[in-house]
């Protein structure tokens, strides 16, 4: 990888979005939680929720990843907050598409994932960029779980 693409690939609103991820660190009333990890870089991202009538009513995200994996985890904890699972999960196919598949950018409240399109041509990055989303969905699986058996 030249420097010229390393630049754009770590742009400075990537580097941005991951200086600034909302919600990190855990939170205590979490009724799903799960950690992903990518085997090819290392990167995890593990996920907190709370859920409220299927809407997301507490998020925390604990991310060690890659400025691409942080960006990404960035955008998602901007619009995480009162999502149902269809959504994140809506979410993470279109960046999946957008990056294997040359695909549209993301609905928002995801179109700020547009600044990781650079990465399409880094496939060896694309898990450690998905990891938060998967971390999510997974830990929002766990919640409808724990739910489902305290009725």
């Amino acid at each position: 990888m030249s420097d010229a693409d390393m630049m754009q690939l770590y742009s400075k609103r990537i580097l941005a979005l991951a200086a600034d991820i909302p919600h990190l660190g855990k939170i205590e009333d979490a009724q799903g939680s799960a950690m992903k990890r990518s085997p090819q870089c290392g990167s995890t991202v593990t996920a907190h929720v709370r859920l409220q009538d299927g809407r997301i009513a507490g998020f925390g995200q604990e991310v060690r990843a890659c400025a691409l994996g942080q960006a990404s985890a960035g955008v998602l904890g901007q619009g995480v907050m009162g999502a149902t699972r269809e959504e994140i999960a809506k979410g993470a196919e279109q960046l999946r598409a957008m990056l294997k598949e040359a695909g549209p950018v993301p609905d928002a409240p995801w179109d700020g994932l547009e600044v990781l399109i650079p990465a399409r041509e880094y496939p060896n990055r694309h898990a450690s960029i998905l990891l938060s989303w998967h971390a999510a969905l997974d830990a929002i699986d766990q919640a409808d779980v724990q739910s489902t058996a305290q009725r």
